[in-house]
């Protein structure tokens, strides 16, 4: 059965290294069937949350007015969801954090998911990545049914592109033609 791939990229570069990585997930999910689509957030424009309460006392509809609400409809709808950054500092970047901040509106309703984790940096261990991977760990632990799938570690990558001579592309498309 084909299954709906949503991938939310965080990488601030078009092209950077984990931006290459989605697209090599992609690749493998659109040859074993499924359809995939990808997010790619900077060019969203998508604001901090400002904690008002609105979307409690709303059923869900935030008072912000930016793309997020789009974004968290397709999270919603979506089968398999791929959430990938680059590693600052050992943890997520802002971009992705954020997007996570803001599924507060309707986080409830991201259920039965499954998910895949994408994170790439300089550092060359897969251990130095495990504080990024428990923050999307902390997220997807409060939606309920959701079940994490697989995990991608670009490592040993500084420089834009660097990742297409990492192990990390074959198992990208590998983890996505498997979804």
């Amino acid at each position: 059965m084909s299954k709906k791939v949503l991938v939310l990229s965080a990488s601030p570069r078009k092209g950077g290294n984990s931006d290459l990585l989605c697209d090599k997930f992609i690749e493998g999910a659109t040859a074993a069937g499924n359809e995939a689509e990808k997010i790619f957030l900077r060019d969203k424009r998508i604001n901090y949350c400002v904690a008002c309460d609105s979307c409690q006392k709303n059923t869900g509809k935030c008072a912000l007015k930016d793309d997020m609400e789009g974004i968290l409809e397709k999270m919603i709808t979506a089968d398999v969801i791929v959430m990938a950054t680059p590693v600052y500092f050992y943890t997520m970047d802002a971009q992705m954090k954020t997007l996570i901040d803001r599924t507060v509106a309707r986080y409830t309703e991201i259920k039965n998911k499954e998910f895949y984790f994408i994170a790439t940096a300089a550092d060359s261990s897969n251990q130095a990545m495990e504080r990024t991977i428990e923050g999307f760990r902390g997220f997807t632990d409060c939606l309920g049914g959701a079940k994490e799938k697989g995990i991608i570690y670009g490592t040993g990558v500084w420089t834009k592109g660097e990742v297409k001579r990492s192990p990390a592309m074959k198992k990208a498309y590998e983890m996505g033609e498997k979804v």
